[in-house]
């Protein structure tokens, strides 16, 4: 049997061919990685965070490309120190808009550049932001970004991050001089708005001012809305016809009243007569269990009718708790405004008479059946409008933090619809809790064994078939 020859040139030429297919591909590899470099993050990269940390709502998207002005956020950190999370969704902003710019200032280097954004007093941390647009600006703390909140139960805490809550909150107020102003009314024992609720309207750049009826005539024409927050005695018959004139003008009026103890709101409630919406008398107990919340029949469970201020709502799975409500009863509408009902009882709800005075959640003589209105919705064609809930109380800090944030969303999303701030709507804090997986032993045990024994044997068995199957091919 005689050698095969070997053909130096061949290999020779087998050999430079292999070398320019190698240079011509890692050439390939590295015009690709330039391009890639130099493409937004936005489309190089994807977000599979469970809670979308790295991306943006709808809402963000409408208010940055809108931008005409050049907005700079300023990063303030050292060194070393920058957070990974607010790094990727810098860049998001920073690739969604040509006037969007970010710049890092170390306060290493520049120890006195917060000074003049943020109070004398206030301390400075890492990663904290400042906004700006001309002589525009708002300063963004750390804690802020990073919202730390004690269980209600619990010595545990949960963590949320409204990075880009607080970022587009601040790129509008700095960008939109003329923010929309809402005012309060006062004069009838009125409760202070609730600190969550007063924390989102300053995040969504709404001042707020008192108005008292009593001592003027009308209400001022720069008024975006007027919100009538848990009054604790009756408005006059001469307010409630500025009110109500007021609305059929075009204004915008929210109201948030419920049953008061030792009082009737009459003047108040006959607002909505003209639009066939009566209150019955009491204070609505559920008798659906479905319908109320920790076994209590007062903390109101209702449904949410599909409409502007309750789809975010209803699409994401809140339920909202309303304590101490009047039921509304919707009858022949008299006016040339739509009436909409919101939120609604079950059939099985009614109206203790007795009130704040009620022994028993049992339904007695002198109760009124349901089912109920607890919210309502009176729209106009030219513009006016109401949103009417029947509970005064439900905006509480602690009733809001059973609803998992609802209650205020809602009163934000109602908000919102009135004065035309429909992408303003709540930008909702993302949750950094984790969700872990427990299995049990003999789970594990499996586990180890597939993934540490058998997947590393399928591999050492392919290569050993194949290592056969060559050298009996060179035989």
């Amino acid at each position: 049997m005689k050698t095969p020859k070997m053909n130096p040139s061949g290999a020779m030429r087998g050999g430079a061919y292999s070398a320019v297919i190698t240079a011509v591909v890692l050439a390939i590899l590295i015009a690709v990685n330039v391009c890639m470099s130099v493409l937004p993050a936005s489309a190089t990269e994807y977000d599979i965070s469970s809670s979308k940390l790295y991306s943006v709502t709808s809402n963000t998207k409408s208010v940055v490309n809108a931008l005409t002005d050049d907005v700079t956020i300023y990063w303030i950190v050292q060194a070393d120190q920058e957070d990974a999370v607010i790094e990727k969704l810098l860049e998001r902003y920073e690739s969604l808009s040509e006037h969007i710019t970010v710049e890092k200032r170390n306060p290493d280097v520049y120890p006195t550049f917060a000074e003049e954004y943020i109070d004398e007093d206030a301390a400075v941390y890492n990663n904290s932001l400042v906004v700006e647009c001309g002589e525009r600006s708002r300063y963004i703390p750390y804690t802020d970004i990073y919202i730390t909140d004690a269980g209600m139960y619990s010595c545990s805490y949960s963590t949320s991050f409204d990075g880009e809550g607080a970022i587009t909150s601040a790129i509008d107020y700095v960008t939109n001089p003329a923010q929309p102003a809402v005012y309060r009314l006062t004069g009838h024992g009125e409760e202070e708005l609730p600190a969550t609720f007063a924390d989102s309207l300053e995040k969504e750049n709404i001042a707020v001012g008192e108005l008292s009826l009593l001592n003027t005539d009308e209400i001022p024409s720069a008024a975006a809305a007027l919100i009538v927050y848990a009054p604790q005695s009756d408005i006059s018959e001469d307010e409630a016809d500025i009110l109500s004139g007021y609305v059929k003008n075009g204004g915008k009026l929210l109201v948030m009243a419920g049953p008061v103890q030792d009082a009737e709101l009459t003047n108040l409630y006959s607002i909505l007569a003209p639009y066939g919406v009566t209150p019955a008398e009491g204070v609505v107990i559920e008798g659906d269990r479905a319908h109320y919340a920790f076994s209590t029949p007062a903390l109101l469970m209702p449904d949410m009718a599909e409409s502007g201020v309750t789809q975010a709502l209803i699409d994401e799975g809140y339920y909202i708790i309303l304590p101490i409500a009047a039921g509304l009863e919707l009858g022949d509408n008299a006016s040339s405004a739509a009436v909409t009902s919101l939120l609604t009882t079950s059939d099985a709800a009614y109206s203790k008479a007795a009130g704040y005075d009620m022994t028993t959640y049992d339904k007695e003589e002198g109760d009124t059946d349901g089912p109920f209105s607890l919210g309502v919705q009176i729209e106009y064609e030219d513009g006016g409008g109401i949103v009417w809930i029947s509970s005064g109380t439900f905006l509480e800090d602690m009733y809001n933090a059973y609803s998992s944030g609802a209650n205020v969303n809602l009163a934000m999303n109602a908000l919102s619809s009135l004065i035309g701030e429909s992408e303003t709507m709540s930008i909702r804090a993302k949750s950094l809790n984790y969700n872990y997986l427990t299995i049990s032993d003999s789970a594990a045990g499996l586990l180890k064994f597939v993934m540490i024994g058998l997947i590393p044997l399928a591999f050492l068995a392919a290569g050993i078939t194949v290592v056969v199957r060559r050298r009996r091919l060179l035989k």
